[in-house]
């Protein structure tokens, strides 16, 4: 715990970088962990308890110096407002979140490896992050590690969970990968699940689904309209032949309102 004294030492996120300058090598390092982002801002709209950074500068005091970021590739944080006093955040230092540590990071690894199994992992296990996730679609033969990893801090070490999606209760979601389409590109995407394994379903799922719910009620309508239109052909039908028959029997003689 950090004394007063150190506290007032400590830089505001106006003075520290928003990240460290180091660039992507590949699109879905920025692109996926958005994903997430967009999608949890539907599922929790109603929620104002909540932070998801992508790319952005984490500062702490848990490693040689509070003016060195760690950047996730994406991290959630709980308990937090979704915007710091009205406004956009251009970094996190937890020092000035209440210490709200995030309770999630997601790393990405890409061509170049980042040091996503080893020196992110200590720096995420000593500063107190309950869920560590690793993405390595492409290059997890070459880590000996698995595609999709996530790690739970137990007794003060990062423990390999097994199972996916995987449900984080302290969190109240589940993350997983599936194979999906955005904007007609169809890829291998994380996404967020619900306690029974089902996966929320993007804006562009949700509208494509209303969409085809009000074609099958439109063509429900059209095929309710043509069993009704049906249904009256058949009718004047039957009140046709039965004027025809009326009408042929009074040709014999017989009352047709009348017969024995």
């Amino acid at each position: 715990m950090l004394s007063s004294h150190l506290k007032i030492a400590l830089p505001t996120t106006d003075e520290l970088p928003c990240s460290d300058d180091t660039p992507v090598d590949n699109e879905d390092q920025n692109f996926l962990p958005n994903v997430l982002l967009f999608l949890l801002s539907s599922i929790w709209a109603s929620r104002m308890d909540w932070f998801f950074g992508v790319d952005m500068g984490l500062y702490h005091t848990t490693g040689v110096n509070p003016r060195v970021p760690v950047v996730p590739d994406g991290f959630l944080s709980l308990g937090v407002e979704r915007k710091k006093d009205g406004k956009s955040r251009k970094s996190y230092a937890v020092w000035e979140e209440n210490e709200v540590v995030p309770i999630l990071t997601l790393e990405m690894v890409s061509q170049t490896p980042g040091g996503e199994y080893d020196e992110k992992l200590a720096i995420y296990e000593k500063l107190g992050v309950l869920y560590y996730m690793i993405y390595n679609p492409e290059y997890w033969r070459r880590d000996q590690h698995q595609p999709f990893e996530v790690y739970k801090l137990v007794d003060g070490n990062y423990q390999l969970q097994i199972g996916e999606p995987y449900w984080m209760p302290e969190v109240g979601l589940g993350i997983g990968r599936y194979q999906g389409v955005i904007g007609g590109i169809s890829q291998e995407l994380l996404s967020w699940y619900d306690k029974s394994g089902n996966r929320y379903l993007t804006s562009d799922e949700l509208a494509q689904l209303e969409r085809t719910r009000a074609e099958q009620e439109r063509t429900r309508a059209e095929q309710e309209r043509t069993r009704a239109e049906q249904e009256r052909t058949r009718a004047e039908q039957e009140r046709t032949r039965a004027e025809q028959l009326a009408q042929y029997l009074r040709s014999l003689g017989i009352d047709p309102n009348n017969l024995p």
